[in-house]
């Protein structure tokens, strides 16, 4: 069993994974009770990738340092105690992700310290992160743009996967899409966990070709340091609408590729794609699938860089999520990124 240890630091990190549990929960019919429900094999085959949890009670108050040197340094050796416990009970440690944001004190400081501390204790191990990144349309807090650059920093050095995600892109995908009129901090973190469970669905359901969390930083990191990715979610459509649209595989890959449907505020057409990937889930003949991702890049080929020939990952995953007949979850490793 190839298991992942998900850490959670600070509030909107926190709120984020309880919403990532509801879904994964939902998905392996598994109720708040942890009480299984299932009645399909495959729901149950590789429950154990996830599951089990810790936690301190402290704020840092919108400080950085507060989180990464004194509040946070206090609580450190606790929470390294769990996940070498959570580490040591998997019979074969896959990674790490850690989802946090970066403009708040604990997110930002602890978030990055565990990391660095995971870093030194697991160096072989890969760490993956989605970093709810702030913006300055939308700010609470005059130090976010420090608590934000320090950290970015620490997530270069040490993670070797970053999705990037932000309240803005979020807030634009909830009311023009899914028209919604005040979308809740419930509906973006509902986003943000289809994402997640876009990107972990191949380890947790058998598929026609899997992808885990070592594939995906091979296939997407062309060098180290450029890691940062750009997540998209697909089909995106207002609940009224939901049961008459009929969907294509052409379809979800264009939507997919949308600048309208990342989750990060920057315009993908800016920049170039140095790498991608698309997770496609429910039952789909792989060939639709390589021909619509071959079609996309013999048109956008000025989009897509010229040096990395071949570069678009494809997984299929037979299990398509709650609700959906199929999904797509998009990867991409952009240039844009930047803005």
């Amino acid at each position: 069993m190839r298991e992942i240890v998900l850490t959670q630091a600070g509030q909107c990190g926190n709120q984020i994974g309880a919403k990532f549990w509801e879904v994964i929960s939902d998905e392996h019919a598994v109720d708040s009770a942890g009480t299984c429900h299932g009645d399909s094999h495959l729901q149950l085959e590789r429950i154990n990738v996830y599951y089990n949890e810790a936690s301190g009670q402290c704020g840092a108050g919108n400080n950085w340092a507060k989180g990464h040197y004194t509040e946070g340094a206090e609580l450190m050796e606790s929470v390294m105690d769990v996940v070498r416990k959570e580490a040591e009970s998997c019979d074969c440690l896959q990674g790490f992700q850690l989802t946090h944001s970066l403009g708040g004190g604990t997110g930002s400081g602890m978030g990055t310290l565990l990391l660095s501390k995971i870093r030194e204790e697991y160096p072989d191990r890969i760490i993956n992160t989605f970093s709810i990144l702030p913006l300055p349309k939308v700010s609470d807090t005059v130090v976010e743009p420090y608590n934000a650059t320090l950290s970015v920093h620490q997530l270069i050095e040490n993670a070797d996967e970053t999705f990037c995600i932000d309240n803005e892109a979020l807030y634009d995908i909830c009311s023009r899409t899914l028209k919604l009129p005040t979308p809740t901090y419930g509906d973006l973190n509902h986003l943000v966990s289809a994402t997640m469970s876009g990107v972990t669905t191949c380890l947790r359901f058998p598929g026609q070709l899997n992808a885990d969390l070592r594939n995906l930083a091979v296939n997407m990191v062309p060098f180290p340091r450029l890691h940062f990715f750009l997540p998209g979610f697909a089909p995106l459509t207002s609940r009224g609408s939901q049961q008459y649209r009929a969907l294509t595989v052409a379809e979800l890959t264009q939507q997919m590729f949308d600048a309208k449907n990342m989750m990060a505020a920057c315009d993908p057409r800016h920049g170039r794609y140095l790498t991608a990937a698309a997770i496609f889930r429910g039952r789909r003949p792989m060939r639709e699938v390589d021909e619509q991702m071959f079609n996309i890049q013999d048109k956008n080929s000025s989009y897509f860089a010229d040096w990395l020939p071949n570069n678009v990952k494809t997984a299929v995953c037979d299990i398509p999520p709650r609700g959906l007949k199929m999904s797509a979850t998009f990867i991409g490793n952009n240039t844009a990124i930047q803005e």
